[in-house]
């Protein structure tokens, strides 16, 4: 079952990462969306995004994650 943190990182995915998150294994999709969270707590940018539009630093710290799983 996922946790909050995995269902929110998912409907922070861009459309055509999701299909790919969704296919790794549990623990792997726990791991993405701790860094995903990681992210959002970390970066003062998203900080200020955030305070503006919270979907948009979500969106924008889930292609951070995704991107560096490459």
């Amino acid at each position: 079952m996922p946790t909050d943190a995995v269902r929110r990182f998912l409907a922070a995915l861009e459309p055509h990462h999701r299909e790919a998150f969704t296919s790794r294994p549990d623990e792997e999709q726990e791991r993405l969306a701790a860094a995903w969270e990681q992210e959002l707590e970390s970066d003062d940018e998203l900080d200020t995004l955030d305070e503006l539009s919270p979907p948009a630093a979500e969106a924008e710290a889930a292609r951070r994650v995704m991107g560096r799983e490459r």
